[in-house]
């Protein structure tokens, strides 16, 4: 099956107001900036979003915050923008803040079709017991705070599952947002480096998966030995330009003095 679209517009046709988003990438590396660009110009608005974080002020997600499009953010690091702080902090936006590597396996376990999973991470702290601010109000209280969750004591086993774990639920959205390397029609996708890092996971975990992909190749052309994420989680492909791919930014650029 062909899953190649003409343009990231078409790809995000049906993004509405008030979806719930899965996007890729880690910092700004692998970020689907292209589809990201496409519903800001589709003006949707009131999105609960998934991601590792939340772009920088001026780029990535942090282009539809800055325009208020996002209701609720789901992340574990939100420390590179300004505008993100400005707005939770003034209780203009919701936030569940959750540990990186939860994160990740409740994206996944939404992906496999897992309801919940228990884990040890957040044990003894406000990620279990509750309490976290989910959102200001305007004088700096808390006007919604995260619930505490279920927990379970292991006891000992043989296996080494010994003491109190935390129950965490999979992670579903009504759209993937995914950026690949390459990635062939039939939508089987291979990334570069950290860009691996979410965008499998938040692919998995969309209901309908869009992939922006800087190579577009042709079905056979991957060996299947070296395919990152099968087609059968993605539903669209966006081909991007020479100027497309290569438009990336830098969180923080460091330099130094080159060597004589």
């Amino acid at each position: 099956m062909d899953k190649v679209v003409e343009s990231a517009e078409e790809a995000v046709r049906d993004v509405g107001d008030g979806a719930s988003l899965a996007v890729g990438g880690f910092g700004l590396c692998g970020i689907p900036s292209v589809l990201i660009a496409a519903l800001l110009r589709r003006g949707v608005t009131d999105l609960e979003v998934v991601s590792n974080n939340c772009g920088v002020d001026d780029w990535g997600l942090g282009l539809l915050l800055r325009e208020h499009r996002i209701r609720r953010m789901t992340s574990s690091y939100v420390g590179e923008n300004k505008e993100f702080a400005r707005q939770y902090l003034a209780g203009e936006l919701d936030v569940e803040l959750t540990p990186q590597g939860t994160l990740a396996e409740r994206l996944r376990a939404g992906g496999s079709g897992i309801a919940a999973f228990y884990t040890r991470t957040g044990v003894g702290t406000s990620v279990a017991e509750g309490g976290l601010a989910w959102r200001y109000d305007s004088a700096g209280g808390v006007a919604i705070a995260s619930p505490a969750k279920e927990t379970r004591n292991f006891g000992s086993d043989e296996h080494g599952f010994e003491g109190e774990f935390v129950l965490e639920t999979g992670i579903r959205s009504d759209f993937g947002l995914v950026r690949a390397w390459r990635g062939d029609r039939h939508g089987n996708l291979v990334f570069r480096a950290s860009a691996r890092n979410f965008n499998p996971l938040c692919a998995m975990a969309g209901q309908v998966t869009i992939a922006e992909v800087e190579q577009l190749c042709e079905p056979g052309e991957i060996d299947p030995d070296n395919v990152h994420l099968p087609g059968a989680f993605v539903q669209r492909v966006v081909p991007l330009s020479a100027e497309e791919a290569a438009d990336k930014r830098i969180e923080k650029l460091v330099t130094r003095k080159a060597p004589e």
